[in-house]
Order: structure tokens, then C-alpha cells, then sequence
């Protein structure tokens, strides 16, 4: 019988067909593991331990094996965190997650919230305020001498708790600062920064990008904390405001990476014809001084922009102005009320700001509470909630 000329060429097509496929298949398998291997050597070969521009914190180094690490087994789990941290172009593959996840319908990335046009930390029904914290404060004004004025300020979770959906639970912040301001004193005037914001919300008191609030933002709880310290407030109109940057993405950005929410504005508060300083010094842990600014535009442009408000961190910073009152202040803070202080300044010739941040020895080391008449403490509800400096450096 005779070979049909058709089933040849059919035999040849099937033959060319599965060399293709398997050509086809060693030539993927190639890029794939080329692919591989140069995203590993290109882990491998990064710097470990350097501090990421984007997320602005030192990423982890690689750890050291030891007979110990590995028996115990916190070896592979310190090379795990160091991968985690170090793969090549993590900055540009966790930006890419908050475009897919906001494009599909599930907007969240490291456990921020992305809304239509703002970042939004995401609210943990497990946070509590501690009653030690009431008690510390509590314990600070019945060794004081002078008035003590309180104000937690809210996140900007909580002042915009309705951009979540509803399968979001609330975490309930004004219950919460309610809560903690019925434990307080009746002596200690309580500042109700929630209200405040809360009727403010439509305009712009707290970045986009941030947890923290803007100067004006902090400039609405002044006009009212400073009635309370028995001053009446500076009208906004005599302020001139000058747009520093318009480039700042805070932390917020850090988790996230994503730009397609707007970057937000630092914003120097000017009084025309008010009170100066005269002298901004800083002191570390040691006693060591050095000069401050209320405002430092060198830190415009580096990852830690709000820096800009004060400096860096430091237990204390003195303020003296040309304010001819001899009225002093002390105020006791965590970074919200870096950019609130200024506000201060038009009312008081002498002002010392503690960080419960940064101080790591008694109060007593670096002033005596009972030389300043009063006491403003000024905290975010996140540091009030989940730090336990709040309540140990009141107690020293």
C-alpha cells in the first residue's frame, strides 16, 4: 500500500509541534531560573542593615550562624525577616500590591486603609487605654504644684472613621479618650481635641499620608487649648503661611508605597508683629546643649521631613521669647505637638519641652516641674494606647 502524502506531512507537523512545545518549555524554564538566580544574587549582594529611604527605617542585616542560632532555630528566623526586608526592588513590588489591591477591591496594605484620597491606619479593636495611664497623670498633678492641662489628640482614623467600610469595625476613639478623661482629676482641665477635629474634618487638619495632623489642625485645638491655659488665641489672620514643601509622604506612604494619593504640604505658621524667640536650645541625655530652630528647613526633602517642626528628637528643648510676661510653660509631649508649639510661643517668655519619647532618665534631671506654673501634656491617642513610656516617665 502507498504511503499517503498527507498523513506524512501530518506526521512531520506533530513531530515539528512537540519539538516546538519542548523547545519552547527548556527555553522557559532558562528564563526562570535565570530570573531566579538574579533576584537572589541581587539579594545577596545588596547592602544589609542600611536605612531604607522609602519606608525610612534600617532594614535587617544579615544574621550570623552560630551552633546556637541554629539549634534553637532563630537563625532561620532572622534569615527570614532578612529576606523579607532585603529582596531586590522590595519598594517597588509592595507599591505594586496597593495598585492591585486598591484596583481589585480590597484597598489594604500593611494594615493601612486606602480611601479615595487619603491613607488611613487600620483600626485595631484590641486597643485599649490602660487605666495606669489616668493614674500616672493623676500621680504627676498631685505632686505639682501648678495647673496641668491634658489633651489627647485623635488619629486621623478616628476623626474620619466613616471612609472605612462598614466591614471595618470601628475602634471607637472618642469612647476611648472619654473613658480616660472621666478617670482623670476634676483639678486637671481636659482639652477635647476629638470634638474639635471631628467638626473640622472637611478641611485639611491631618495629611493625607500621615497619621499625624497638619499645622492647622493643630492650630484649631490651640485656639481653644490656650483659653484653657487662660490666653485668648491669636486670630488666624495674623498669621502668614508659608508652603515649605508640597512633596511630604509620611508613614503612612512608608507601609504603603503608594503614590496615587496626593503628597501633602508642610506649612510654616508666621505672626506678623508677634513675639520672637530668642533662644531654642536642646539637650540630650547626657546634659550636652546645642542650638535649635523652631524650624528647620533642612529637613525639607529627607525622609523625615516632619523633622522640620523642632528637630530631631531630644528630652528637652528650652524656648525662650520676647514675650515680656515672665509666664512659663512646660510641656510634655510625643511628636504631635511638634508643630503645635509654635503656636505657643506668642504667650509665654519661657517654654521647656520634655519628649516622653526621647527621655530616658527622671524628669527631675532635666528641670523642675514646680518652676513653670503650667503643665500642658500633649499626646496622640496611638502613643497613650500602646507606649509604656507614657506611664513610666510620669511616675519618675
Amino acid at each position: 500500500m502507498k504511503n499517503n502524502p498527507e498523513n506524512s506531512v501530518q506526521k512531520k507537523n506533530k513531530s515539528s509541534f512537540r519539538f516546538s512545545s519542548a523547545a519552547g518549555s527548556s527555553i522557559a524554564a532558562v528564563l526562570l531560573l535565570t530570573f531566579m538566580f538574579s533576584f537572589l544574587l541581587a539579594t545577596l549582594i545588596r547592602r544589609t542593615g542600611e536605612e531604607s529611604y522609602q519606608e525610612n527605617r534600617i532594614l535587617c542585616k544579615m544574621p550570623e550562624i552560630s551552633l546556637s542560632s541554629l539549634a534553637d532555630g532563630s537563625y532561620f528566623s532572622q534569615l527570614g525577616r532578612y529576606f523579607a526586608d532585603n529582596f531586590a526592588g522590595r519598594s517597588h513590588w509592595i507599591s505594586a500590591k496597593g495598585d492591585l489591591d486598591a484596583s481589585i477591591g480590597e484597598p489594604i496594605v500593611n494594615n493601612v486603609y486606602i480611601a479615595d484620597d487619603m491613607l488611613l491606619k487600620l483600626p485595631d479593636s484590641h486597643d485599649i487605654i490602660s487605666s495606669d495611664r489616668a493614674e500616672a497623670v493623676n500621680s504627676f498633678a498631685a505632686a505639682y504644684d501648678g495647673t496641668v492641662c491634658f489633651a489627647a489628640i485623635p488619629t486621623s482614623s478616628g476623626v474620619y472613621e466613616d471612609a472605612f467600610p462598614a466591614y471595618i469595625a470601628n475602634n471607637q476613639e472618642k469612647q476611648q479618650i472619654d473613658t480616660l478623661y472621666s478617670q482623670l482629676d476634676t483639678g486637671i482641665k481636659k482639652i477635647d481635641a476629638y470634638n474639635i477635629l471631628r467638626m473640622l474634618n472637611d478641611n485639611y487638619i491631618y495629611y493625607r499620608n500621615d497619621t499625624k495632623w497638619t499645622s492647622y489642625g493643630a492650630y484649631c485645638v490651640y485656639r481653644t487649648a490656650i483659653q484653657k491655659l487662660g490666653f485668648l488665641p491669636v486670630s488666624y489672620d495674623k498669621f502668614t503661611i508659608e508652603h515649605v514643601s508640597g512633596d511630604y509622604r509620611g508613614n503612612l506612604y512608608n507601609l504603603t508605597q503608594y503614590t496615587k494619593v496626593k503628597a501633602d504640604i508642610i506649612d510654616i505658621y508666621n505672626c506678623t508683629g508677634g513675639a520672637e524667640v530668642l533662644s531654642c536650645t536642646a539637650y540630650d541625655s547626657s546634659g550636652a546643649s546645642g542650638e535649635r530652630m523652631l524650624y528647620d528647613k533642612s529637613f525639607i526633602g529627607s525622609n523625615d521631613m516632619y523633622d522640620m517642626y523642632m528637630g530631631e528628637k531630644a528630652p528637652m528643648i528650652k524656648i525662650t521669647t520676647s514675650v515680656n510676661n515672665d509666664k512659663k510653660l512646660l510641656v510634655i509631649k510625643d511628636s504631635f505637638a511638634d508643630c503645635f508649639v509654635p503656636f505657643l510661643v506668642q504667650h509665654y517668655s519661657e517654654i521647656a519641652v520634655i519628649d516622653a519619647e526621647a527621655l530616658d532618665s527622671e524628669l527631675s534631671e532635666f528641670v523642675d516641674k514646680n518652676e513653670y506654673p503650667q503643665t500642658l501634656m500633649l499626646f496622640g491617642i496611638d502613643s497613650i494606647r500602646s507606649n509604656d513610656r507614657f506611664s513610666e516617665w510620669q511616675k519618675q
